[in-house]
């Protein structure tokens, strides 16, 4: 089996890793109540998918 016969170095490393990052979820307004919400998902807040109250959320 082949070995390598130098040590890469650190900024070899780092360049190869630079793809590595995590990017933050992507949020958009809800109409109803202009929390961030995720797209494509029902609002947490307020309960409502495109217009219509999907589930019921208590009032506290």
């Amino acid at each position: 089996m082949a070995h390598p016969k130098r040590r890469h170095t650190k900024t070899r490393r780092n360049k190869r890793r630079s793809h590595d990052s995590l990017t933050p979820p992507n949020l958009s307004n809800c109409p109803q109540c202009q929390q961030p919400k995720p797209p494509h998902r029902v609002c947490l807040h307020c309960g409502y998918y495109k217009g219509q109250e999907i589930i019921e959320i208590p009032e506290d």
